[in-house]
């Protein structure tokens, strides 16, 4: 289930990248930041809100704002997709459900191979123990 933030909710802000590029990653505002209120966005269920505040806790803000930065591209336009694919990504991945556990037991065969190797090591460690004193 792959979940669409939509682009009418996202706010985008541009400024200046940082690294190598010369003049002009000096003069251009090629590095994107894509925000979106995930606690007042509409296309949430309240079910799903509650989900991404819990497993995205430590990305989103006091406001409820996640934040998703992009500057690996030299031009705004691509890392304005790149950020927005990442907060895609990010979202869809936090609302994934994880498959329920189905309880197992382990066989009878591998517990008495445990039980067998635990009285073999008490064993071992009994034999080491100096003498008794009325031995």
């Amino acid at each position: 289930m792959a979940f669409t933030v939509p682009s009418e909710e996202v706010r985008f802000r541009a400024s200046r990248a940082s690294g190598p590029g010369g003049q002009h990653v000096n003069r251009a505002a090629t590095r994107v930041e894509a925000r979106w209120n995930v606690r007042q966005s509409k296309s949430l269920t309240d079910e799903q809100r509650a989900r991404l505040l819990h497993k995205l806790a430590n990305r989103i803000d006091a406001r409820g704002v996640l934040r998703v930065v992009a500057d690996e591209r030299r031009s705004q336009l691509r890392n304005r997709e790149a950020a927005l694919a990442r907060l895609t990504a990010l979202v869809t991945r936090a609302l994934r459900r994880p498959k329920p556990r189905k309880k197992t037991r382990r066989p009878r065969a591998a517990e008495e191979r445990r039980l067998a190797e635990k009285r073999r090591r008490s064993d071992t460690k009994r034999e080491r123990r100096p003498p008794k004193a009325d031995d």
